[in-house]
């Protein structure tokens, strides 16, 4: 038999990870010291929506919340850019450093500023990095090109296409380009050639389509993926439900 392959799946979410994420590490860890093989880590920095990265750290004396994210260089860039593509400001690093002395003790808040990534998920993963959560961890990513070339054809999918200077993930429906603007509105884009490279899935093909390459026998997933998740289309995985963790969507900084 093959060795047990675990994986589980997330975008960037956050430049500290949200506790969810950090409960999929831990159950997968301890899923591996069960019954052994190797932990992939399936980083979906294909993903555009800027929402995945807010950040929300508790303040050391109040305990207050507050939320910090990235700055974006322009609108298009924020809202319809994959995440490996988003730029990371150099002067949002330089404040957000200052904004989160409260927050941090002095070691994590030098790790953070320690950190330069050209784009929002290599910061992330960079960040992910330097905590230590990455020790002994398999990642691959949903943006290499060498991956998406060898993935499997799916119907359902999204383009890295350019658009007004900057690359924007568009979506493919019945033969056209659109990104979406908001409420009932979208915009087509120009048609345009395109290869497996440049695809990415949607949410109800990402599975079979990171599947399709990583091949892992057990699947650490979410309590919002295990809700859409067709798990039937993959009898030969075991599901395995994150741990439970207080507080999951606020950041887990050490």
């Amino acid at each position: 038999m093959n060795d047990p392959v675990i994986c589980f799946g997330q975008q960037p979410c956050g430049f500290f990870p949200k506790r969810f994420l950090v409960s999929k590490f831990e159950t997968a860890r301890r899923l591996q010291q069960e019954i052994g093989g190797t932990v992939v880590f399936f980083l979906h920095d294909s993903d555009h929506d800027f929402r995945e990265t807010r950040t929300v750290l508790r303040h050391r004396k109040t305990d207050e919340p507050f939320e910090f994210n990235f700055s974006f260089e322009n609108q298009i860039q924020r809202k319809h850019s994959p995440l490996y593509l988003k730029r990371v400001v150099r002067e949002w690093h330089e404040k957000a450093a200052r904004q989160m002395t409260g927050y941090l003790d002095r070691e994590t808040l030098s790790a953070f500023s320690s950190i330069d990534a050209p784009n929002v998920a290599d910061f992330c993963l960079k960040m992910y990095e330097r905590m230590g959560l990455l020790d002994g961890i398999q990642v691959v990513r949903s943006s290499d090109p060498e991956f998406r070339r060898a993935a499997c054809s799916i119907s359902d999918f999204f383009v890295d296409v350019p658009y007004q200077d900057e690359i924007v993930r568009a979506r493919w429906k019945d033969g056209k380009l659109s990104i979406y603007k908001g409420g009932d509105v979208t915009i087509e884009l120009p048609p345009a050639e395109f290869g497996k490279e440049q695809i990415s899935p949607s949410r109800d093909t990402r599975f079979i389509w990171m599947q399709s390459v990583i091949g892992c026998t057990h699947y650490v997933c979410g309590l919002g993926e295990k809700a859409y998740m067709n798990m039937d289309e993959a009898p030969e995985v075991n599901f395995v439900v994150r741990d439970i963790i207080d507080r999951s969507d606020e950041a887990y900084v050490g």
